[in-house]
C-alpha cells in the first residue's frame, strides 16, 4: 500500500503584504473619489460669481456711500408689526418725529422671495407712518426706504413678527 503524502493546507493568515494591499486600496479609493469630486464641481462652478462683478462693486460702493451719508444725518427708524399693519417711526439726531417723509417698503419672507407684500406707507401722526399689510402671521423682512423734501434718505431693515 502506498500513502500518499498530501500537503497539509494552513489556515489562511493576514500578512504583512496584506495589510499593505489594504491600506493601500483604501487610500486608492478614497483619492479616487475626490479626484471625481474635484473634476464635478470644478465643471459645474467654473468661479463666476456675478456676470457684473464691476457693476455689482459700483453698487456696493454707492451703497456704502449711502449708509455713510445716513449715519451724518442721523435719522433713526423704528419698526413695529401691528394687527393688519406695520408702523414705521421715523426721528431725527435728536428724537424729534420726522414729518413729511414719503415712505415705501416691501415685506418679505426671510427664506424666500415668494409671497413678498410692496408697502406705501402713510403719515399717522407726525414722524409715524403706517401701512396696511393684511392677515400676515410668522416672521417677515422689512426694508423701508423714506426720503425727505429736502432730499435726505434713510433706509431701515427690520425683521417683523406676527403672531
Amino acid at each position: 500500500m502506498s500513502v500518499h503524502n498530501r500537503a497539509v493546507r494552513r489556515p489562511f493568515e493576514i500578512r504583512g503584504w496584506h495589510v499593505l494591499a489594504l491600506v493601500t486600496g483604501f487610500f486608492g479609493v478614497v483619492i479616487a473619489v475626490d479626484v471625481a469630486f474635484l473634476v464635478l464641481a470644478y465643471r459645474t462652478f467654473p468661479g463666476q460669481v456675478s456676470v457684473t462683478p464691476y457693476e455689482d462693486g459700483l453698487l456696493y460702493n454707492r451703497r456704502i456711500a449711502d449708509l455713510e451719508a445716513q449715519e451724518r444725518l442721523g435719522w433713526r427708524a423704528a419698526a413695529e408689526a401691528a394687527p393688519g399693519e406695520v408702523a414705521l417711526v421715523v426721528v431725527d439726531r435728536d428724537g424729534r418725529p420726522l414729518a413729511g417723509l414719503t415712505v415705501a417698503g416691501r415685506l418679505e419672507r426671510p427664506a424666500t422671495a415668494a409671497g413678498a407684500v410692496d408697502l406705501v406707507f402713510t403719515e399717522a401722526e407726525p414722524g409715524r407712518y403706517v401701512a396696511p399689510v393684511g392677515r400676515l402671521s410668522g416672521a417677515w423682512d422689512l426694508t423701508a426706504a423714506a426720503q425727505g423734501p429736502s432730499g435726505g434718505r434713510l433706509s431701515a431693515e427690520r425683521r417683523l413678527t406676527w403672531p
